[in-house]
């Protein structure tokens, strides 16, 4: 299994998530983040556009704790699709999966907001919620925060959840590409052998080949590669087989069947059983969806 954190880590760094949370940030007035799944920080906490009254109740344990409560429910729930939960002030939080293939590796989250404007009836319970946590800020502060919250209409937060899940979907497309590519300085060894594996993919190749070739042992070469890209060699191998078949697969002309083995694999079973694990849908499924872009 690929080390989720480490993964997401890598996108939240990449160009096209700064560009997508800048665009989303600007345009919505909200706070945008991706996270991996298993997180015990909150969210939102120093973002661009955090909520000012979510700022203020930060700096509380207890207050936290409630929060973390809140993104745990969000973990358990939006494992397939797109969640909203309220706080106890109020507020919501809504979370998107991210997926690598079938595996769920974080989400895409955003949140502080209110789906309608809160009453005064409502803030004094949030006061009061406020007050028991011991957050020292004045009322009148609070109040100030609290009310000058977002409020989204229904079908403003529904288009905001919908642009999330379309980035999210996008992300889940380019997790495979991060997936085999390198992450971290690695050694000279690795960068030869991903090469090799590059120039042989579409060959029967074994571990023991690649290792013979960057003149390494079998065991070494195998805890060293794991080691280096988080992955064993034949999950590896396939990934790279695997991106070369999703180039293919533009082609219409191409049978499926043909592209299994064009890219290495052996059985067309096989094939269509490692493309669903990887990218989360059959090779046709993933044509067809090309086709209707």
């Amino acid at each position: 299994m690929h080390d989720n954190a480490k993964l997401i880590e890598t996108l939240v760094q990449s160009d096209i998530y700064k560009d997508y949370e800048r665009a989303f940030s600007d345009a919505t007035g909200l706070p945008v983040t991706l996270r991996p799944v298993e997180s015990w920080q909150l969210p939102h906490h120093g973002r661009h556009h955090e909520n000012r009254f979510c700022e203020l109740l930060a700096g509380k344990s207890r207050a936290c704790s409630a929060c973390l409560q809140v993104q745990q429910k969000l973990s358990e729930t939006a494992t397939h699709e797109a969640q909203t939960v309220v706080c106890p002030t109020g507020l919501c939080d809504t979370a998107v999966p991210v997926r690598l293939g079938e595996q769920l590796v974080g989400f895409l989250q955003t949140g502080q907001v209110f789906r309608k404007k809160p009453s005064e009836a409502q803030f004094q319970k949030a006061a009061k919620l406020v007050a028991e946590w011991g957050v020292a800020a004045p009322t009148n502060e609070v109040r100030e925060a609290y009310f000058s919250t977002v409020v989204l209409n229904p079908r403003e937060h529904d288009s905001v959840v919908m642009l999330l899940t379309i980035f999210a979907q996008h992300l889940s497309l380019i997790t495979n590409q991060i997936a085999i590519q390198q992450q971290n300085s690695e050694p000279p060894v690795i960068t030869r052998a991903k090469q090799f594996i590059a120039d042989h993919s579409t060959e029967d190749l074994s571990l023991g080949q690649v290792a013979k070739a960057v003149n390494t042992s079998v065991f070494y070469f195998c805890k060293l590669f794991k080691k280096a890209t988080g992955i064993n060699f034949t999950d590896y191998l396939s990934r790279v087989r695997i991106e070369q078949a999703r180039n293919l697969l533009l082609n219409p002309n191409l049978r499926v069947s043909e592209i299994a083995y064009e890219v290495g694999f052996q059985s067309l079973t096989h094939f269509n059983r490692v493309f669903k694990k990887v990218i989360g849908q059959s090779p046709t499924e993933y044509r067809s969806q090309l086709a209707h872009r």
